[in-house]
């Protein structure tokens, strides 16, 4: 069958019907992908490099993935096999769902060049689709299908801005060597300005009140996700008759 009958990389058969047995498996190409990734960016992680790595040429990589696109999109279901969940919802949701948030962010930390990944369309492999089901199966208690996928993108969206401004910190406190408690400080001068002008109360409040600006990025994350729980509980009580 011809390449262009094969229009997902997860229709692909993994070896041809007939012919040689192939000298590499897509498990191999995909793990030597993300360990370049990890290590030096997803740039980095081109069709040459790769058949480098395991000792191919550059060409014989495309029998196996025919485009970059397609390595990406292995690489990413790759990674989200990490996550250790249940193969079912425990029935508790708001644990379930701690549990998505913290095995997630977690791959993201382990693979940073996922959050230079700006791609629309889903990855639709076979360890994404265990995510989802357990996941939205979490919400399944009566929901209806549209309500549930809006809950899980609140969800999602959270870990997301949270991740992305965690990894930005980190990377912007390795180039400059200035971390969080640092800039406070040089910024101290300019704060008590705008504080004594009287011109802005919130912003006041936020320096002379607020907690989170003190957390770590563990605590910080845990206390926006409780409040990301307690809103789908609510949306939750008032969709589902007691």
């Amino acid at each position: 069958m011809a390449d262009e009958e094969y229009p997902n990389i997860w229709m692909r058969p993994e070896r041809p019907a007939r012919g040689p047995r192939p000298a590499y498996s897509r498990a191999q190409i995909t793990e030597a992908a993300v360990r370049v990734a990890d290590a030096e960016g997803l740039e980095a992680a081109t069709m040459r490099r790769i058949a480098a790595e395991i000792g191919a040429g550059a060409m014989s990589l495309y029998r196996y993935v025919p485009s970059r696109d397609d390595l990406i999109e292995l690489m990413v279901d790759r990674i989200e096999g990490e996550q250790d969940l249940p193969g079912r919802p425990t029935g508790d949701w708001r644990a379930d769902l701690t549990l998505v948030a913290h095995e997630t962010r977690a791959m993201w930390l382990r693979h940073p060049w996922f959050a230079g990944l700006r791609r629309a369309r889903p990855v639709i492999g076979p360890n994404q689709l265990q995510i989802t089901e357990f996941a939205m199966g979490t919400l399944d208690v009566g929901l209806p299908i549209d309500e549930i996928l809006g809950l899980i993108d609140i969800l999602n969206g959270y870990i997301e801005r949270a991740v992305r401004s965690e990894l930005t910190w980190t990377e912007e406190s390795r180039r400059t060597g200035v971390g969080e408690s640092d800039w406070m400080a040089r910024n101290g001068p300019y704060v008590r300005r705008l504080m004594d002008s009287g011109d802005y109360p919130m912003f006041t409040r936020i320096v002379v009140e607020a907690r989170q600006p003190h957390m770590d990025f563990d605590e910080r994350f845990r206390y926006g996700l409780d409040r990301v729980l307690d809103c789908i509980a609510v949306a939750i009580e008032a969709a589902v008759p007691s």
